[in-house]
């Protein structure tokens, strides 16, 4: 399974994530991002990845890791509110994963992030790209509403554009 793996992101070229995630849909989901960060003190990050890279591979780094080796590297940990969320797609692997602070965690839990993240990907495999995606910010807003408010004058901590790696 493990060369399965590998032979598939080393074969894949990178561009290929450009069909899933074209410009006008980053756009799209920047936007999303921005218009829900408005509404509480969360702060949003959107990782789109097509494959990992050699090394990763080759120590058998699980899609799980991979996003809290970003969640750490992109700084989304450090917000004032501990209330940063990290939502970081693996193509290749078809995996979606989301990292949440310790803040908004403790108050979400883990079945809630489990349960987008299976929903994002069920969006995946029937190719709807930018449906999940939005539906899965949606619920996240939603939850960030409800646990973690704004009271109203909050910084944009973090840059809203999504990351293609």
């Amino acid at each position: 399974m493990q060369i399965v793996r590998m032979f598939r992101h080393l074969l894949l070229p990178h561009w290929w994530v450009l069909r899933a995630f074209p410009k006008s849909m980053l756009l799209a989901i920047e936007r999303a991002i921005g218009s829900s960060e408005k509404r509480h003190q969360g702060e949003l990050r959107f990782v789109v990845e097509a494959n990992l890279p050699l090394s990763r591979l080759l120590r058998g780094q699980s899609p799980r890791a991979r996003a809290i080796e970003l969640f750490s590297k992109l700084r989304v940990w450090d917000t004032e509110h501990n209330s940063g969320v990290l939502i970081y797609l693996q193509l290749i692997d078809r995996r979606v994963e989301i990292v949440a602070d310790r803040g908004i965690d403790a108050r979400v839990g883990p079945a809630f992030w489990s349960a987008v993240c299976r929903r994002m990907e069920l969006a995946f495999r029937e190719e709807r790209f930018e449906a999940g995606s939005l539906a899965a910010l949606a619920e996240i807003t939603e939850a960030l509403l409800e646990h973690d408010p704004s009271t109203g004058g909050g910084t944009n901590e973090l840059p809203d554009a999504p990351i293609v790696l």
